[in-house]
C-alpha cells in the first residue's frame, strides 16, 4: 500500500502513514462462532443427517476384528467378577423369563434412542435456540469419541461371547429389536459394544429435559430415561455395565469440549438467541437521512 498526500488549507501537504491493521480491526472469526445464535432449520437438518450417517459409516468401516473382541469381552467380564458387578446375565434370564417385558425391552433398544434424541434436539431448537448449538455440540463431540473407542477397544456384547449362557433376546423372541441381531445383524458392526451410545446419547437427553424443563414430573422422567435405557441394555445382553460406564465418559468428555468453545456449559447459556445482524439497505439509509 501507497502513502497518499492530502493538502491543508494553508497548502501544505501532510504526508498520512497507512494505519496498520491490527487484531482489533480484523473480524472476530471465532467469536462469532462461539456466539449463541438462532439455528437455521434446513442447516440443521442437513447437519444431523450427515453427521449421523457419517457416524453409521465409520463405525461400520471399523474392522470386525472378531477374535479379539472375543477376548476383551472375556477380559471385561473377569474384571466384572472381581469388581462383584458381574450379575448381567442374572438380570438378563430374569427379563426373558417376563416374555412381554423382554419384547418392550427389545423394541425400546431398537426405537427410543433415535426417537427420545432427535426429539430432544428438536425441543431444544424450538424452545431453547440459544442453547441448541452448545448441546448439540456435547452430542457431536460425544459421538465422535466414541468412534475411537470402536476402534481401539474391539469388544463382543455379552450374547456373542463363546461359551457365555447369556440369551439373544431378539433371535429367542423374533422380535425387530437391535440391527446387531437377527436378518440385521449384516448392516451393523456387531463388536463395536463399547462405549455405549445408548447410555451417552440417553443421559445427554435425561440431563437436557432435567436441566431445562419447567415442569417437576418431565424433570423427572428425564432422569429415569437414561436409568431405564442402562436396564434395557443388559437386560436385552447388548452390553455390559462398563460399556455404560464407557458412555458416560464420552458424554464427559463432549461437555468438556462444549465447555472449552463456548466458556460455558450449555444449559448456562441464554436460552434465546439474538436475531442475525442484517446488513443495512439502501432504504434503511435514506430513512436515516430523512430522520436527521
Amino acid at each position: 500500500m501507497s502513502d497518499s498526500t492530502v493538502t491543508e488549507p494553508e497548502g501544505r501537504e501532510k504526508v498520512t502513514v497507512p494505519r496498520a491493521v491490527t487484531g482489533e480491526d480484523r473480524p472476530r472469526f471465532l467469536s462469532g462462532l462461539r456466539r449463541p445464535r438462532r439455528p437455521r432449520l434446513w442447516v440443521e437438518i442437513l447437519l444431523v443427517g450427515a453427521s449421523y450417517w457419517t457416524y453409521s459409516l465409520i463405525r461400520n468401516a471399523v474392522p470386525e476384528q472378531r477374535a479379539q473382541a472375543l477376548r476383551d469381552a472375556d477380559w471385561v467380564w473377569r474384571l466384572e467378577h472381581t469388581l462383584g458387578i458381574a450379575v448381567e446375565e442374572a438380570v438378563n434370564h430374569a427379563a426373558n423369563s417376563v416374555t412381554w417385558l423382554i419384547i418392550g425391552m427389545n423394541y425400546y433398544y431398537a426405537t427410543l434412542h433415535f426417537v427420545m434424541t432427535l426429539g430432544v434436539l428438536v425441543w431444544l431448537y424450538r424452545w431453547h435456540p440459544g442453547r441448541y448449538a452448545a448441546a448439540r455440540l456435547v452430542l457431536f463431540a460425544t459421538t465422535g469419541v466414541a468412534l475411537a473407542g470402536y476402534y481401539l477397544f474391539p469388544l463382543a456384547p455379552p450374547r456373542l461371547m463363546s461359551g457365555g449362557h447369556f440369551v439373544d433376546t431378539v433371535l429367542v423372541h423374533h422380535t425387530w429389536g437391535s440391527m446387531a441381531s437377527g436378518d440385521l445383524k449384516n448392516m451393523s458392526n456387531q463388536y463395536a459394544a463399547m462405549p455405549s451410545m445408548h447410555i451417552g446419547w440417553s443421559l445427554w437427553c435425561g440431563l437436557t429435559i432435567f436441566a431445562l424443563a419447567s415442569v417437576p414430573w418431565v424433570r423427572v422422567l428425564g432422569l429415569l430415561y437414561p436409568a431405564l435405557t442402562l436396564l434395557v441394555i443388559v437386560a436385552t445382553a447388548n452390553h455390559f455395565w462398563l460399556d455404560a460406564v464407557g458412555g458416560v465418559l464420552c458424554l464427559a468428555f463432549g461437555f468438556a469440549v462444549a465447555r472449552l468453545w463456548y466458556g460455558s456449559l450449555p444449559y448456562s447459556l441464554p436460552g434465546a438467541a439474538p436475531a442475525p445482524h442484517r446488513a443495512p439497505t439502501p432504504a434503511d439509509r435514506s430513512r436515516e437521512r430523512q430522520s436527521s
